[in-house]
């Protein structure tokens, strides 16, 4: 494959403003007067000039980096003003305080921006010819090792450099509608309106199960019955101590759907979607025994039981186990499925395998030796040895790969497709 020189690294500069709570330990629980009424109290004290002062450098300082922060802060006061706090008698300056007390500004990837997915953008229009537009997810890591989703778009042609647009200044979290918090089953909605473009939205854990993060969205462009198309992504969400499927929804990258998967598969990890059902069926790749990819067949979108093993480690490279790098991708010789295998030393290299279009679960080539391996001026990072990557893209017969580095930073690959199937027995 030929690596592009196009790198997407982590900037500890990119912030988003985030809600933050603070309460007693138990042995110092003060009954009647908890730790956050004891903070709106004292800041319904500040007066004159201290509250002039406070005020003006907590607004100068948000908003050399925030659209509006403002706006934001009162809508953090409002919900505590929701909440036990009693908020009365504040005037609009300390209302934004106790908004200003109550969040952080959260550096969202400056940790780690990697193991990408990429699909078509939903619109196309002004493209020069041979070109596509493309929107592409990016598991990005920040305080705590907590992963969460941020989004880059550009474009591309077959012959040509991959263009990322340029990157906003500004990053902004989604309106959030959970209906209920704590009941992880709900849809949770989200509006991410605020958003002026798609790459300064960020999409952080928001529910106990995705506590400790959204985790390697494998994005697909899903073409329903009748044409309509609707962009899915399954997650794996990371609660601290377990794992689950869980999905996003969208078609237009503005308003999004959050909702757990269930089912046997549910707790694994690696759930990848057909980009159309097959007889009617919904169907997907999954690796729920952490070692085979298998084949997944549904009637209900969100529920996966079961499932046929259709590739198993073969090839050195991949002893230790085999996993999709994706939802498969649609030609006229089959499904083109990449993979990833783990070796020696934990390395991950990334491969391919080729099915049935008719009946996916009839394998019909694999790559004997990886289409891509960790490079030696590659290796180092957060997890070296890796090279990973959560779906790639065809377009005029070359497929475009873009990959995580070392659980570190993104790359980008193209090939032409014919010389992928050439490299499959």
């Amino acid at each position: 494959m030929l690596r592009s020189g196009v790198l997407l690294r982590p900037d500890p500069a990119r912030t988003v403003i985030r809600p933050f709570s603070f309460e007693d330990p138990d042995a110092f629980k003060v009954e009647g007067h908890p730790r956050p009424q004891r903070v709106v109290d004292r800041i319904r004290g500040l007066e004159g000039d201290w509250l002039d002062l406070m005020y003006s450098g907590t607004v100068a300082a948000l908003t050399e980096r925030h659209r509006d922060p403002e706006a934001v802060l009162m809508r953090r006061f409002e919900e505590i003003n929701a909440s036990a706090v009693d908020t009365s008698g504040v005037c609009e300056k300390q209302a934004l305080l106790i908004g200003a007390y109550f969040s952080e500004e959260y550096s969202f990837e400056a940790a780690a921006l990697f193991n990408p997915s990429m699909v078509p953008h939903p619109d196309q229009s002004g493209v020069a010819d041979g070109r596509v537009r493309f929107v592409m997810s990016l598991r990005c890591i920040g305080e705590g090792h907590v992963s969460s989703l941020t989004f880059r778009t550009g474009t591309w042609g077959a012959d040509t450099e991959i263009e990322l647009d340029p990157l906003s200044d500004w990053a902004v979290a989604p309106r959030i509608d959970p209906k209920d918090p704590q009941d992880d089953e709900v849809t949770v909605h989200l509006h991410c309106g605020g958003s002026q473009a798609i790459s300064e939205t960020v999409i952080y854990p928001l529910i106990p199960s995705q506590h400790q993060g959204i985790e390697d969205v494998r994005l697909v462009r899903f073409v329903e019955d009748d044409g309509g198309i609707v962009y899915y992504g399954t997650y794996t969400a990371f609660s601290g101590s377990s794992v689950r499927q869980e999905m996003l929804r969208t078609t237009d990258f503005i308003n999004f759907d959050m909702k757990a998967v269930s089912g046997s598969v549910s707790s694994s990890k690696g759930l990848a979607l057909f980009p159309r059902r097959i007889d009617g069926r919904y169907m997907a790749l999954g690796r729920q025994d952490s070692e085979n990819l298998w084949l997944l067949s549904s009637d209900d979108l969100y529920h996966w039981d079961g499932g046929t093993k259709i590739v198993t480690p073969k090839w050195p490279w991949e002893f230790v186990q085999i996993g999709n790098c994706g939802s498969p991708m649609e030609l006229d010789e089959g499904w083109l499925v990449l993979t990833h295998g783990v070796g020696t030393v934990r390395t991950y290299c990334i491969g391919a395998c080729l099915l049935d279009k008719a009946d996916p679960s009839k394998l019909l080539a694999r790559t004997e030796i990886p289409l891509m391996r960790p490079r030696p001026d590659q290796r180092d990072g957060y997890v070296p040895n890796v090279v990973y990557s959560c779906g790639a893209m065809v377009h005029n017969r070359t497929l475009l790969l873009p990959y995580g580095v070392a659980d570190d930073f993104t790359a980008f690959a193209t090939a032409p497709i014919d010389d992928v199937l050439a490299a499959m027995d």
